[in-house]
């Protein structure tokens, strides 16, 4: 990488990988959540995943940019923590609790990747693109968000008191 538009590049692509990895993760979190709410979370947030990943598709292919070749190592760490982490715990309320933790430090990544993303672009005049990874951008602090609310709602009290 020479330019930050190679840079540019390298993350969409980073991300594309990283959205894909969660296609397939989420649902397998998803099935372990033992709390309606916490459930219903990782559904829609597999919904809000396949649009991102769209999003990007749409966003390579109008600035010609493989999506393949990329494969976004942090993600492929962070699923592998979250599914360590599942067969380590016996408890339903600390499953939960854990669960949140986990996908915490997901939307994190993702949020510090986009956020990257969006500089980017307004660094190299993509307004366009860059107005569509805010959108993304957005939803993944609005996930964070809801995690935060049931934790904090409940969750993490009943993990507590095991």
């Amino acid at each position: 990488m020479k330019t930050l538009q190679d840079l540019f590049e390298h993350q969409l692509k980073d991300l594309y990988s990283a959205e894909t990895q969660l296609l397939d993760a989420l649902p397998k979190v998803g099935k372990r959540a033992n709390n309606g709410d916490l459930k219903n979370a990782f559904e829609a947030h597999l919904e809000e995943t396949k649009e991102h990943k769209q999003r990007l598709e749409r966003i390579c292919n109008a600035l010609d940019i493989s999506t393949s070749g990329e494969t976004c190592k942090a993600m492929k760490g962070l699923i592998q923590e979250t599914e360590s982490f599942i067969d380590e715990v016996g408890d339903k309320a600390v499953m939960d609790a854990g669960l949140i933790a986990e996908a915490q430090r997901i939307e994190h990544y993702e949020i510090s990747a986009y956020g990257t993303a969006v500089r980017y672009a307004k660094e190299l005049g993509f307004d366009e693109i860059a107005t569509i990874l805010q959108k993304t951008l957005d939803e993944e602090y609005q996930a964070d968000n809801k995690l935060d609310k049931l934790a904090e709602g409940r969750l993490n009290t009943k993990a507590k008191v095991r």
